[in-house]
């Protein structure tokens, strides 16, 4: 059995600075040189089981299986999710469905600014990051926000900041899936303590967005929206999250914010109508312009636009719920041994099939939304067209990066990484967000900085006696702050506007914001190390 090397290099900061050589690698590939991800990740994990087999003794054949049996997992547990969560979306693109759906809120919008904010920014963004993620939020959001007059930087960096509390749960929940299969920790578990940060974390993004669009002034008659529509994202993305994984907090968290926004608009307006800057509209000034339907697009109610998101919702949580033994059946598992570096005691990867997981429940959704939209043969097969031009590099990253990391894992190179990190002692906690805000501003991807640093976050908090959820979800809900600034997302969403191939403009327009709910996220963090650690236990 392989016994891991824990200090191979016979100095700690040197060993830390090796095993660190395959992220270096990675992050200079994917920020600097703008290589493509999945090349990226494939040169990385070459990278990685060359460090692995040289200084950490991994052999070779033992690497191999571990690669493999990693490159398994990101098939079954990431790929195959956020590829139907994708086909789910395509589906509802090509039939008009979602084109309904967003002309309908656009309709609900009002002609002031900050409610145009609210509904289409955070709530339906929200929508957006959870059913397909990816940068597609600022895309889709961006120019619907220009069209109703705010400056396109501006625009852009509304949807970036709206996208920062919804990402860890983006694409069907892809990043926590991520991190529970590299740590071993429970789905559930997982998704319960990114939820609790996540909940405070979104009382915050809301008020910004306000001043980003209308300043101080947004505020005086204007921050009733900012409290509903925190508040009403989370009454839906908290319980979910608690209690029915990582799959569905976004949409029904969107999807009450919608409700309590519209609720409260029926009630109540601001008293004077802001347009962008803050600027106060004449009385009696025109609603907003809405464009017209294409013509050749299938004109649907708002009641069959939102028929999809419920039969998802309810097909997801009876098949995954607690009360579900579906995702629990297992036909045959792979399993590779080894001793622990830092506990003595063995340790293994596994990788199990377990052919009722979240993402075929997924799948099962989108054939009973078939049944109800009844498309063509032709839209499916543009469906299914489209979406393998979308992903493709992207399925192969779930391949390469899942491979990488479970030999940076089984290798030890992460355990003598964390037991670096542990040398720095409790202040730890500080850095602990920071880690994920730099690995996704680099990487782009929430869920590859989760697999890479997971274990690291895991080990480092078990060496300093942390709260064992504590620091792999401040992981990951760092990685969500630091999205705005990733040049992969910014390059997905600026592609509907004027900034393409000018990322860097927008990543440095995005940059002191996302760094001040950076720092917000830090004292999350403190809060519940110092005074809620029991919400961070298995």
């Amino acid at each position: 059995m392989f016994h891991q090397v824990l200090n191979p290099t016979g100095n700690i900061g040197l060993t830390a600075l090796v095993a660190l050589i395959p992220v270096i690698a990675l992050l200079i590939m994917l920020a600097v040189f703008r290589i493509s991800a999945w090349l990226a990740t494939l040169i990385g994990s070459v990278i990685t089981l060359i460090v692995a087999i040289i200084w950490w003794q991994m052999p070779l054949g033992t690497g191999l299986q571990s690669y493999v049996i990693g490159s398994a997992n990101g098939i079954w547990a990431v790929d195959w999710i956020t590829f139907w969560g994708l086909i789910i979306f395509n589906t509802l693109t090509l039939t008009g469905l979602f084109d309904t759906f967003k002309q309908w809120l656009i309709k609900q919008a009002t002609a002031d600014v900050r409610v145009q904010t609210i509904l289409l920014a955070w709530a339906f963004g929200a929508l957006l990051e959870g059913l397909v993620g990816f940068g597609y939020p600022w895309a889709v959001v961006a120019p619907i926000l220009i069209a109703l007059g705010v400056m396109e930087l501006d625009a852009i960096r509304v949807a970036a900041i709206a996208n920062n509390a919804p990402v860890s749960y983006g694409a069907l929940g892809a990043p926590i899936i991520a991190l529970s299969t590299v740590t071993g920790l429970g789905l559930i578990p997982l998704s319960a303590s990114v939820g609790k940060i996540v909940a405070v974390l979104a009382l915050v993004p809301p008020w910004v967005l306000i001043y980003l669009v209308s300043g101080k002034r947004g505020f005086r008659d204007g921050w009733p929206l900012a409290v509903v529509g925190s508040l009403a994202y989370i009454a839906g993305q908290f319980p979910v999250s608690q209690f029915f994984g990582p799959y569905l907090p976004d949409i029904v968290g969107s999807l009450v914010s919608f409700g309590a926004l519209l609720l409260l608009l029926k009630f109540w307006r601001p008293k004077t109508v802001l347009s962008y800057g803050g600027i106060p509209q004449e009385a009696g000034a025109a609603e907003i312009a809405i464009e017209p339907e294409a013509a050749d697009q299938p004109r649907h109610s708002i009641g069959a636009a939102l028929l999809p998101f419920l039969i998802l919702i309810v097909v997801v949580v009876l098949w995954t719920g607690p009360w579900s033994k579906l995702p629990a059946i297992s036909l045959f598992k792979f399993t590779v041994p080894a001793i622990s570096s830092i506990t003595g005691k063995p340790t293994s990867i596994l990788f199990s099939f377990t052919p009722f997981i979240g993402g075929t429940s997924i799948l099962v959704s989108w054939l009973i939304m078939l049944a109800f939209i009844r498309p063509r043969m032709s839209i499916l097969g543009e469906v299914f067209q489209r979406t393998f031009k979308q992903m493709w590099g992207a399925l192969l990253v779930g391949v390469f990066i899942f491979g990488l990391a479970f030999v940076f894992n089984f290798s030890g190179m992460a355990a003598s990484l964390a037991n670096a990190f542990s040398k720095i002692g409790p202040t730890f906690i500080l850095l602990a967000p920071i880690l994920g805000w730099i690995g996704v501003a680099l990487s782009g991807s929430n869920t590859s900085t989760n697999a890479m640093f997971g274990v690291v976050q895991v080990q480092v908090g078990r060496l300093l006696g942390f709260p064992p959820l504590l620091l792999p979800s401040l992981n990951s809900v760092g990685a969500e702050v630091g999205k705005p600034v990733a040049p992969q997302t910014a390059s997905v969403g600026v592609a509907t506007t004027k900034f393409v191939r000018n990322e860097g403009q927008v990543i440095r327009h995005n940059m002191g914001w996302t760094l001040a709910i950076l720092g917000w996220l830090i004292l999350i963090g403190l809060l519940y190390y110092f005074f809620l650690p029991s919400a961070m236990l298995l």
